[in-house]
């Protein structure tokens, strides 16, 4: 059973960084696109980043060059660096995992409960 765990949200001020991490398990994070959504209240769902069963990248144009998504295949664990960061970025993260070797739009079947990330100003 696929079972995926965020941690790392947090409430910081503008400019800041963290750097949210996520355990899967019953998965092979390396086989298979992988990623983080975020979604705030009001606001239709974003995706983030994305990485392939390569290790290539996909970002959204709003966190270019301020977020990088990574994984510890050892750890099984899912990364995503946040810096620079700006209100706009307050969301709720998910971390999430496909059934595809290339990334999709949106068909990610498993979903982690969430983690909140707040931005003041």
């Amino acid at each position: 059973q696929v079972h995926l765990m965020e941690s790392g949200g947090d409430s910081v001020q503008t400019g800041g960084s963290l750097r949210l991490s996520c355990v899967v398990s019953g998965y092979t994070l390396s086989s298979y696109c992988t990623g983080w959504f975020r979604q705030a209240p009001g606001k239709e769902r974003e995706r983030v980043a994305t990485i392939n069963r390569s290790g290539s990248t996909t970002y959204a144009d709003s966190v270019k060059g301020r977020f990088t998504i990574s994984r510890d295949n050892a750890k099984n664990t899912l990364y995503l660096q946040m810096n620079s960061l700006k209100p706009e970025d307050t969301s709720m993260y998910y971390c999430v995992a496909s059934l595809w070797v290339g990334c999709p739009r949106d068909d990610y079947p498993y979903w982690g409960q969430g983690t909140q990330v707040t931005v003041s100003s």
